[in-house]
């Protein structure tokens, strides 16, 4: 009687089928050599057996482990959801599994995170906001193809940034357009690539468009916590704000709960306005005007990006791209009532 299950071994197959161990392996990594008859015998009798390849064996003759690492700032919220959905589609048409790691937002345990990673995937995939060029250099492993995004790390990394000061100088644009002139910004974490530039771009629009006007920015941190007590703050210190830019929109969430707790109307009251887009933004009472990151195609993109770099290493595109963000205008921030 045949062995079953996770007692059969790669020479149970080459023997059934009459071949050498290192034929049935180039069979099973869909090697040149083997031709399409034998490989199906193959891949055949190891279905019969029930024979599943040990995945440290394997990588020992193919130099590869089918895994992708990704290293990001955080693992909560609508945010980080949609980001690793898009990078698992790229993923799993690739054949790839996807290996999650988060850097809880400090550049200690980003290098953490990537020494643990090192030997155990084929590539990495680098979104740590706090990370600068010297961690990296000391921390990413030379051979290993890397894609950052949203980092501020300039040189020779393939990176992937969106384009957080255009979208926010887009923003303010808007708001001044529509009439509003008290605009106040709760800004992302201090340190924050993504919260830095979001914050250059309003204060920039406010330069240029509103001369006058002084910069009113209250701390935040991306949570809907923050944006609660950010909206309460700037009711209580300053009442003549018009209008509220919350650098994402888990913190336009928290602002919206506490203006509805305080017995205030958006749009009528004050305008409130979020960035990235997430899922919910649509769905809020109002619906949330936003600038809308594309973030499932964010990490599709920097995945494609990353295994067309450890497939063809020498014609990838190994240089930076940016991705620009689009308002999306909806009943939040309604001066006269129409949206």
């Amino acid at each position: 009687m045949s062995a079953r299950g996770s007692s059969v071994t790669i020479k149970d197959v080459a023997r059934r089928a009459g071949v050498s161990v290192a034929s049935v392996s180039r069979a099973l990594n869909g090697h040149e050599s083997v031709t399409p008859e034998t490989r199906q015998r193959i891949l055949g009798i190891a279905r019969e057996l029930r024979y599943m390849p040990h995945g440290a064996a394997r990588s020992l003759i193919t130099r590869r482990t089918q895994t992708i690492g990704a290293v990001l700032p955080d693992l909560y919220g609508e945010f980080f959801s949609e980001l690793i959905r898009g990078m698992d589609l790229a993923a799993r048409r690739g054949g790839l599994h996807l290996l999650v790691s988060s850097s809880h937002g400090s550049a200690d345990e980003t290098a953490h995170a990537l020494r643990a990673l090192q030997g155990r995937v084929d590539g990495l995939l680098v979104m740590s906001p706090h990370a600068d060029a010297g961690l990296l250099a000391d921390n990413l492993p030379a051979l290993v193809p890397t894609m950052l995004m949203n980092t501020r790390v300039d040189g020779d990394y393939a990176s992937l940034n969106v384009d957080n000061y255009a979208g926010a100088y887009a923003m303010v644009g808007h708001l001044v357009a529509r009439g509003f002139r008290r605009i106040a910004l709760v800004a992302g974490p201090a340190q924050n690539f993504d919260a830095e530039e979001r914050r250059r771009g309003y204060e920039q629009a406010l330069r240029d468009l509103l001369p006058d006007a002084v910069p009113f920015v209250v701390d935040g941190d991306f949570t809907e916590a923050a944006g609660d007590r950010a909206a309460r703050a700037i009711r209580e210190s300053a009442p003549d704000v018009d209008a509220i830019f919350a650098a994402n929109d888990a913190m336009a969430v928290g602002c919206l709960f506490a203006l509805n707790e305080l017995g205030l109307r958006v749009p009528r009251d004050v305008a409130l306005v979020g960035f990235d887009d997430i899922p919910m933004a649509r769905y809020t009472t109002p619906p949330l005007t936003t600038v809308r990151v594309r973030i499932a195609d964010l990490g599709e993109r920097a995945m494609a990006r990353l295994i067309a770099r450890i497939e063809q290493p020498d014609h990838a595109d190994a240089g930076a791209e940016v991705l620009a963000c689009e308002l999306v205008v909806r009943q939040s921030c309604a001066s006269d009532g129409t949206g």
